[in-house]
């Protein structure tokens, strides 16, 4: 890891859809700086699996200040490259494809939304920091002096998600191309018409199409952005 540039600490916000790219990007980048990197993401999905495994999905979808109580004592921590709820190692349970198509919805919740972006602002708060997800540099961050939002076509992302699950269960038990297309569209959908913190693109914010590129490619033109304003 080189150490950080210069004495200057920025925040660095990345925002897109699901499967753009943005969290390996966000970890690489945030390497190559020295700086820390905030998977928001991780956060939501900790929290999603959680209401799974409580059995209350279906009350939320009725009441969801119910949420609350689940709340009151989560804890979601990054130690290193895993992610921990309530002390316990979910990195791989919170990939899960259950807790990709519930993710939306628990992510649309005030309470939750509330709870995170209070944690999120304080881990940040110290600068120095990566983080993705999607209401950074809209919500979480606004003043992050760089704004990334990435994109890619639904078709190409669903690819990327089929090879991550193939990986991980086999392609017996993955879920086809087309499925997966649908399932990301309509989480587009779902996360863009949200009433709380939808995703959208900060005006500020640099677009960048990571459709056609490398990780290498995604990587390098954060990298020189964030250089340049270090430098500049």
């Amino acid at each position: 890891m080189e150490t950080r540039i210069g004495k200057r600490l920025i925040i660095i916000a990345i925002d897109g859809p699901a499967a753009s790219g943005k969290s390996t990007t966000a970890r690489i980048v945030a390497g190559k700086l020295g700086y820390t990197y905030i998977d928001t993401g991780a956060m939501y999905r900790a929290v999603t699996l959680k209401v799974l495994r409580s059995g209350m999905l279906d009350e939320l979808r009725r009441d969801a200040g119910l949420v609350a109580g689940l709340l009151g004592d989560t804890v979601v921590e990054f130690r290193g490259d895993r992610v921990y709820l309530d002390g316990e190692d979910v990195s791989e349970a919170i990939r899960e494809n259950s807790v990709s198509r519930e993710v939306s919805f628990v992510s649309s919740l005030k309470p939750v939304r509330d709870r995170l972006l209070e944690l999120q602002q304080k881990m940040g708060a110290a600068r120095g920091v990566v983080m993705d997800g999607r209401d950074i540099g809209t919500v979480v961050f606004p003043d992050a002096e760089i704004k990334i939002f990435l994109v890619a076509d639904p078709h190409e992302r669903a690819k990327r998600r089929h090879a991550e699950l193939a990986g991980k269960v086999g392609s017996a038990a993955t879920p086809t191309v087309e499925e997966l297309e649908e399932e990301i569209r309509q989480r587009d959908r779902d996360d863009e018409q949200r009433t709380h913190a939808p995703l959208k693109r900060h005006p500020e914010a640099a677009v960048v199409d990571t459709s056609l590129l490398t990780i290498d490619e995604q990587v390098a033109r954060v990298y020189d952005l964030a250089m340049n304003v270090l430098e500049g």
